[in-house]
Order: structure tokens, then sequence, then C-alpha cells
């Protein structure tokens, strides 16, 4: 079984990138971030017509977040239970057994911005409604674009971007608080190569030049670890014409 995460930065600009991946990737659950359409112009049909099911959480020109999977998705849960939130940026389902929970992180704009007020609200509610879900599924999978790196390794200039958004302190204390929870970054428990990243900025030959972040994460819980066999980046869909700025995550897993 295959899982995977893309922020794909505009589904109607990269639908064609979406399903040309899918092709030649046939993971098992896709999910998407940063959707930016409503969802009545969910391309529900184009996927099913690729032998996927769908389920999308949209917004208009922000945000919005779908599950792509070839199995069907239940006990679907849309943003985090409790937490009043008018951006799309979670979708919950089980998947083949797994919880899967795709999102979208809030960016938090720079420290003391009141969207980083926000993101940190964020994050303390998604911490304790994902430790409900880990009580109710011992398999689960949080992955998505978490807008945060772990430490100095996940970034390309670790002195020049020390305390600016996404490798702050408290984002990263954030994220040490989900791995806390008893889940574990598929990413790390594998040997990669140095300097892997998954986003570089689109200006100043930021993908060229390798000078990037690694933000968006697969983390998985300990059953789910008891069958990892692979956590890799595809940098393949960033050399496209007019690609995102983020490339796929993706996890294998046996039986």
């Amino acid at each position: 079984m295959k899982l995977a995460t893309w922020n794909i930065n505009s589904l109607n600009v990269r639908l064609p990138q979406v399903l040309e991946w899918l092709a030649a990737n046939p993971v098992d659950v896709l999910a998407l971030q940063e959707l930016k359409l409503t969802d009545d112009k969910f391309p529900a049909q184009a996927f099913a017509e690729a032998g996927y099911q769908a389920q999308w959480f949209g917004q208009k020109t922000y945000n919005g977040v779908a599950l792509i999977s070839r199995s069907p998705a239940i006990e679907v849960i849309r943003n985090i239970p409790g937490f009043e939130d008018e951006q799309s940026r979670v979708l919950c389902a089980t998947i083949d057994g797994i919880r899967v929970i795709g999102a979208y992180f809030p960016n938090g704009q720079e420290p003391g911005s009141d969207k980083f007020a926000y993101k940190m609200r964020w994050l303390d509610a998604l911490r304790e409604w994902v430790r409900t879900e880990m009580a109710r599924h011992p398999e689960l999978v949080l992955m998505g674009d978490f807008n945060i790196t772990f430490d100095d390794a996940d970034v390309w200039d670790p002195d020049g971007l020390r305390e600016t958004i996404h490798c702050t302190t408290e984002e990263r204390t954030h994220l040490q608080a989900l791995i806390g929870l008893g889940l574990h970054d598929a990413h790390r428990l594998f040997d990669q190569p140095p300097k892997s990243f998954s986003w570089w900025d689109y200006r100043m030959l930021g993908f060229q030049k390798n000078r990037g972040l690694r933000i968006d994460h697969i983390l998985i819980s300990d059953a789910v670890r008891a069958r990892a066999s692979a956590c890799t980046i595809d940098r393949a869909p960033r050399k496209n014409k007019q690609p995102s700025d983020h490339a796929p995550v993706v996890l294998t897993l046996g039986s």
C-alpha cells in the first residue's frame, strides 16, 4: 500500500499534472492541499475516470483539501471538531483500515502576527484532536503541508532562516508535541540524501539551487510504522512546466 501527500497549489491549474502523476505513481491514497476551488468546482469525474474516489473540502481562492483513494473513504470528518474555523484545512477518513488525516497547516506569515497566533491555536486544537483519534484508531497517518521544519537539517540556510516562519522554536515545539503523542516522522525512519527538501521558492532559482525546506511530512503511528518500508520525496513534478512549489511525499507500507 502507498500513501502520498502533495500541496498542488491550485487544482484548477495542475489537475493534468496530478492525473499524470497518479498514472505513473498509482498510490492508494493521495492527500492534496491548496485546492483553491469551491466544492462545486471539484473535478470528481476526472478522478473517477482515473480509477479513484474522492472526498474534498474546498474554499474559494485559498486553502482546500482532498483525499483521493482507490478504496472508499468512511467516517469522514472535515476540519478539527470543536475548533471554530472558516478555513478549509483538514479532511479525515478511514481508508483500507487506516485512519488518514490530510491537513494543510496554517502558514503563520511571521512570528508575532495575528496569523501566527491563529497557527498556534490551530496547532493546539489539532494535537488534542489527533490524541483522541489515535486512541480510537491504532493505525493512523497524519500527512500534509505542515508549514513547519523539524530542525536545521530541513532548511537550506539554517543560520539565515533561524527563527523565521516555518523555523521558529514555537512551531517546532508544536511539531515535536505531535511526535510526543506517539507518532513518527516517516521520512527519517529511512536513510535519505542530505538536503532532502519538499518545497522550493519559485523565485531566484530556488529549485535549481536546491534552496528549499522540508515542510511536507507524513507522521505515522506505531502500528503503521511496523508496516513502513520506504518514504521518499518525488522531486520530478517540480521540474514540470508551471509546477507546484511543493513535491509529493510518498510512504510505502507492507502487508
